[in-house]
């Protein structure tokens, strides 16, 4: 996995897209400097999240959860159907972490299906068959 710290990040102009969009959330301390912060993409009625990056002395204090939240909320008061990512499945604390929030993994998705397509991407973009997996969770009505 070395290979992923060398990788592409996300373009400039397409963070400037997604926040046009209003499907970004950023998380800054007491002092206003950023913590982290998660992208996303609406798809029919869905919101995808496409990265969800905290700063590394700021893990584990929350930052990464309140961002999750915010997108949760925001899923709910669009009335969207579902909140998807893709993640690593073998990395101890990726998968774990989203089903704390209720993320479930999509275990058998159509060849069709658009995080079905998503998981070929990341495939032919280098990550080993079999190591991401596809993960939702379900609105539901407060």
């Amino acid at each position: 996995m070395s290979w992923l710290a060398d990788a592409e990040v996300m373009s400039v102009e397409r963070h400037l897209q997604l926040i046009a969009w209003g499907t970004c959330w950023v998380a800054v301390d007491a002092a206003g400097q950023v913590q982290g912060f998660l992208s996303a993409q609406m798809f029919d009625d869905d919101l995808h999240i496409h990265e969800l990056s905290v700063a590394q002395v700021m893990q584990g204090r929350g930052a990464g959860r309140q961002l999750l939240e915010a997108v949760m909320n925001e899923a709910r008061s669009r009335r969207l159907r579902a909140v998807t990512l893709t993640t690593f499945c073998d990395v101890p604390w990726n998968s774990p972490f989203y089903q704390r929030l209720g993320f479930e993994q999509a275990h058998s998705l159509a060849p069709d299906h658009r995080l079905a397509e998503a998981l070929r991407e990341e495939y032919r973009h280098g990550f080993a068959p079999g190591s991401r997996c596809a993960m939702s969770w379900q609105v539901v009505a407060r």
